[in-house]
């Protein structure tokens, strides 16, 4: 074929495909809520070579602030068994009573992320609910791929569980929590703690990524257009687990969709948008835990794409999102 040739027939191709993309574009943005769309929708990472991860991790930080009259301090702790990892702790101050607590993990697909996105959600826990929050600066893939991150959180854990008294924490309210890839941590943790014999009492997952099988699903009903896409999800999973997603010998530790027998784990609140890339697995994981007896509030927020209450913190619908949490926290923990 002659070079002329070639050219006819690429332009060809893109006359068909760029028009094709941007009506997908269009339509996926119809389904977005007004007051959620945003330019950065139009970001994706999906392209970044992994190699590229550990220089730019600092470059992508973006810290939120700390709330008015929190204390925060960084601390390396340790726990029973010996096991370090470095923390914050968000506190409003003396309590004249032991209360629970929040053990929080934070989000970034295991790529990316620090406790310093999630400064301001924090903060609000200690200021509305009236309890201490931990937050785990834990280790990252693909340099510390599956377990390492999972083992950091079970430290944080276990040190909180045997450090109540001096944090003025009763042991029996304790809950753990996280957003995507964080919330995929805390109920991998949240199972952990119950079979090691060490339960919390709560778990609060925001739009959890729970289950590396989603990777291989070729249709999502439109869903994950923007920010967590499916060429990120599957990515950041084979990163993560070490091998492609998927993969038979996939443990449930590593995703916790994966776990066969959810009886007995502790109350759980899910929840996620109806545009979210995790919908399904969300809706999945919260009808298994029902099944299973264990008690499950799931609210799944109208024309919300994944991340959404980060991107456009402040847009009304996004801040009731967060206050829901705020709500089944402190029901939780009194």
């Amino acid at each position: 074929m002659t070079p002329r040739r070639v050219l006819l027939v690429l332009a060809g191709v893109l006359g068909v495909v760029l028009p094709v993309g941007a009506l997908r574009t269009r339509r996926a943005v119809a389904r977005v809520a007004p007051e959620l769309r945003s330019p950065r929708l139009f970001v994706s990472f999906g392209w970044l070579p992994l190699g590229l991860l550990s220089l730019l991790r600092s470059r992508l930080r973006q810290d939120t602030p700390i709330g008015p009259g929190v204390a925060v301090r960084r601390r390396a702790v340790t726990s029973p068994e010996g096991a370090t990892v470095d923390v914050v702790v968000y506190d409003g101050g003396s309590r004249p009573t032991a209360t629970g607590a929040l053990l929080w993990i934070h989000g970034g697909g295991h790529l990316v992320g620090d406790p310093g996105v999630d400064h301001a959600w924090c903060s609000r826990v200690v200021t509305e609910v009236g309890v201490p929050v931990v937050s785990v600066d834990y280790r990252l893939a693909p340099e510390d791929p599956y377990p390492a991150d999972l083992d950091d959180c079970w430290a944080a854990l276990r040190w909180l569980q045997t450090h109540t008294d001096e944090l003025g924490v009763d042991p029996a309210r304790i809950a753990v929590g996280g957003g995507s890839a964080g919330g995929g941590l805390a109920a991998a943790l949240v199972q952990r703690a119950h079979d090691a014999g060490h339960p919390v009492a709560f778990q609060l997952l925001q739009y959890p990524m729970l289950d590396d099988r989603t990777a291989l699903a070729d249709d999502h009903a439109g869903r994950g257009r923007f920010v967590w896409t499916p060429r990120m999800n599957r990515r950041a999973w084979t990163a993560y687990l070490g091998r492609p997603a998927g993969a038979e010998d996939v443990l449930p530790g590593a995703a916790p969709a994966r776990r066969i027998d959810l009886a007995g784990l502790p109350p759980a609140w899910i929840g996620v948008g109806d545009q979210d890339l995790f919908h399904d697995e969300d809706l999945a994981y919260a009808r298994r835990l029902r099944t299973a007896g264990v008690p499950c509030a799931l609210h799944v927020e109208p024309a919300m794409y994944h991340g959404a209450d980060a991107v456009v913190p402040d847009a009304p619908s996004m801040v009731a999102f967060r206050g829901r949490m705020v709500t089944a926290l402190r029901a939780a923990l009194g």
